[in-house]
């Protein structure tokens, strides 16, 4: 975990809004013993250093993020009204003055989970991280897919950025308040996610698509994102994996950032999965953005409608 300091971006103020049963700690190194520690790289954990969730009593507890509610872990508050497609919402204040925090997480029914968090800005910097797992075991598909299938996986996907949302779950403040010392509650990023893997020749790759922040100020469209490419790159013998995440515009792939993951459960029927990507947005100086992907294997109960395609 490096503790780190992260700067704001420079930009306009942008409106945001904002499964499984049992709990996970990401800190246990246990995974159905097969993944060794640390499971999360190092750019993509940033200032997060462990996890519990219980979804069932709705609760969340991070540790290692700073200046978030308490000196080493924080117990943050369940918020329906800013779930986003499949992930729950969780924000802590400790006062009207002190840093808001904003995480997302999501559990699925065979054991992939991922976490998101990052504190809105205040005093021009701001902390964040993800953390993704899974609970019980572990197996690569087998039959056709060792002959050279690829397995697909998709879902949706859910970020956090560097700037500021609508406020609207910021503790109140006196009137007159200086703008230099209140706290901002950071914007959000929706999207959906595609994943391919071939098991055969342990290469996975994939893409996040239909980005935009919403909702934005005055009831305006959404701001839509280029999408995000995530390169090529192995698949470790314990399901685990790290690659680039990179962008095309106009013609020119740029490299933006980094991607991982983690697939779970028997023939790998779920994986899940973290983005950082950094200067990917036009117009944002310094723009930055912690994301989550937790995504079923298409044919199972958690992959989405885009799996429904006509079979050759």
């Amino acid at each position: 975990m490096k503790r780190a300091m992260l700067g704001l971006a420079a930009a306009t103020l942008l409106s945001a809004c904002g499964g499984g049963t049992n709990p996970f700690d990401t800190d246990d190194s246990t995974d159905g013993g097969t993944t060794t520690d640390p499971i999360v790289p190092e750019v993509l954990a940033s200032d997060v250093d462990s996890v519990a969730y219980d979804a069932a009593a709705g609760t969340l507890v991070i540790t290692g993020l700073s200046l978030d509610d308490t000196p080493f872990s924080a117990s943050y508050r369940r918020r329906p009204a800013l779930d986003r497609q499949g992930y729950e919402a969780y924000t802590a204040q400790d006062s009207s003055l002190d840093r808001h925090v904003t995480a997302y997480v999501r559990e699925i029914e065979d054991g992939a989970f991922a976490v998101a968090v990052a504190t809105g800005g205040q005093f021009s910097y701001y902390f964040a991280g993800t953390s993704y797992g899974r609970r019980g075991g572990y197996s690569a598909p087998t039959g056709d897919v060792a002959s050279g299938g690829v397995v697909s996986y998709a879902g949706t996907y859910v970020g956090l950025m560097n700037i500021a949302g609508d406020g609207g779950d910021l503790l109140p403040v006196t009137p007159g308040t200086p703008a230099d010392v209140r706290p901002a509650q950071t914007a959000e990023v929706t999207g959906d996610a595609f994943v391919n893997a071939d098991f055969g020749d342990n290469i996975v790759n994939g893409t996040i698509y239909n980005r935009q922040i919403e909702p934005v100020v005055d009831g305006g469209a959404p701001q839509t994102l280029v999408t995000l490419d995530l390169a090529p790159t192995a698949i470790d013998a314990n399901g685990t994996f790290t690659g680039t995440a990179s962008q095309v515009v106009n013609s020119t792939r740029t490299n933006v950032g980094t991607y991982g993951g983690i697939f779970a459960g028997t023939d790998a029927t779920s994986v899940a999965g973290s983005v950082f990507a950094q200067n990917h947005v036009e117009g944002i100086d310094g723009i930055e953005e912690y994301g989550i992907f937790v995504l079923g294997q298409c044919g199972t109960a958690d992959s989405s409608a885009v799996c429904d395609q006509p079979v050759p």
